[in-house]
């Protein structure tokens, strides 16, 4: 099976409406530009026990998982702390972290014209910016230097965790998939096929779609009706999706079927994946 990869988007003031979450599709984005596809996404709010039961089965997946939020060191901010909790390990000041977040403190203090004071309150407050899970490595933040983090999950996966701010999490998130993943990059063509059918339920089209996944293993069919369409009226598409040649090779198939049960279709529809 491919490598799946997934999104956490952590926040209540996504949840309110108070701010659109851009990151969804900025990952299908810098994903698909790769040749690569996103599997599963998942909203959380800043509440402790729902975001690390949501970490935990994000390091029980098996998938590759981009955090997204609650890294900073105020009282809101509860990922670092979760992510520790549904690991099983403690929180531990990061040596390399720590010196990235102690540069960008001098670089400020330069920038004002002030000495940079490392044991004033609110600059050791900072420091817990670099409290990471233990075992995690960082994610280097080209924007203004406070690190996110990566841990390894339990089931080959891993969770890689990145601020809030799309500014600096994308940036990171590309660093992330071309430092490790650029051997997946794109792999073998991948297609997406379809037609409108016209006049017949899904529950009629059950049995192709059956039939099409256990005779064509390498492939997922779709149905997706719609019942009050502007130019079509109501309507299923239905399609494959997976491997090109294993799409071509079901297609056929797929025609027949519908041939059989008499159902009126539009002309192919075909996107690569």
């Amino acid at each position: 099976m491919d490598l799946q990869f997934g999104a956490l988007i952590i926040g209540d003031e996504i949840l309110s409406g108070k701010r659109a979450d851009k990151h969804l599709t900025k990952l299908i984005e810098l994903l698909s530009a790769r040749g690569l596809t996103l599997s599963h996404a998942e909203y959380v709010g800043d509440d402790r026990p729902l975001l690390t039961a949501a970490l935990s089965r994000a390091f029980d997946s098996a998938s590759v998982v981009f955090s997204f939020g609650g890294i900073g060191a105020t009282p809101d901010d509860h990922t670092r702390q979760c992510a520790a909790q549904a690991l099983g390990v403690p929180l531990a000041l990061h040596p390399e972290a720590v010196a990235l977040i102690q540069e960008r403190m001098r670089d400020v203090a330069l920038e004002k014209g002030e000495a940079f004071e490392p044991d004033r309150p609110d600059n050791l407050h900072r420091l817990q910016m670099g409290n990471f899970p233990q075992g995690a490595t960082i994610i280097p933040n080209p924007y203004n230097k406070i690190a996110g983090f990566s841990c390894a999950g339990r089931k080959g996966g891993a969770v890689h965790f990145v601020p809030g701010f799309p500014v600096m999490a994308w940036p990171m998130v590309e660093s992330v998939l071309e430092r490790h993943y650029a051997p997946l990059f794109n792999g073998p063509a991948r297609q997406e096929r379809s037609v409108l059918v016209f006049g017949v339920g899904e529950a009629t089209l059950t049995p192709l779609m059956q039939q099409l996944e256990a005779t064509h293993g390498a492939i997922r069919v779709f149905s997706l009706p719609s019942v009050d369409h502007a130019e079509h009226g109501p309507h299923v598409e239905l399609g494959l999706k997976g491997p090109a040649v294993d799409v071509t090779a079901a297609w056929p198939e797929l025609l027949a079927g519908l041939h059989s049960i008499g159902a009126k279709t539009s002309t192919e529809l075909v996107r690569d994946l």
